[in-house]
């Protein structure tokens, strides 16, 4: 008996330190990543604006191809939302276009349900580097409530992110540039 006061002690322990630190620990985050396509400005933005492209590049709108899509307003416009409801790894929740200035910049907000609730903001700005040359800068900002907040000490979750940024612009650029 006296082994398992000893044990649940030491979870209990354990688990008030955890939160403590969470207590303490930072809730925002920021995951940028960066590509250089070889292609006008211009061009880049115009399929990117468009978010029905993502189906094309974007590693998390990738994930379950048999997801259910729904779009409201007009694609590549200010208020265009795309909606999904996926498996298990797509989850569910919307993306809209916030702002858009052109061959620049779009801000696109993003509303998750599942897997967990939340809100980001996905930024992806345009850098002419020559006239057939564009660095795309793609990022994406939360914070995490507490305890949840642990996840970001713990889960590496701007590693995970900045890898599947990684591989979206990866497939961006071969789409942009392979035709």
């Amino acid at each position: 008996m006296k082994i398992l006061i000893i044990i649940l002690a030491v979870i209990v322990g354990i688990i008030a330190l955890l939160l403590l630190i969470a207590l303490f620990s930072r809730k925002k985050y920021t995951v940028t990543r960066s590509i250089t396509i070889h292609k006008p400005a211009s061009e880049v933005y115009q399929y990117v604006i468009h978010l029905k492209n993502q189906i094309h590049y974007n590693k998390f709108v990738m994930q379950d191809p048999n997801q259910k899509v729904d779009y409201r307003g007009t694609d590549g416009t200010v208020g265009f939302v795309l909606a999904w409801n996926g498996n298990k790894q797509a989850g569910e929740g919307e993306q809209e276009i916030r702002n858009l200035v052109e061959n620049r910049r779009m801000d696109v907000e993003l509303r998750f349900v599942r897997p967990f609730a939340g809100i980001a903001q996905a930024p992806l700005e345009l850098e002419r580097k020559s006239a057939s040359e564009t660095i795309v800068t793609w990022g994406m900002s939360s914070q995490m409530p507490y305890p949840a907040n642990l996840m970001l000490l713990l889960a590496n979750v701007e590693g995970m992110l900045g890898k599947e940024l990684e591989e979206s612009l990866a497939n961006l650029k071969r789409e942009l540039e392979k035709g």
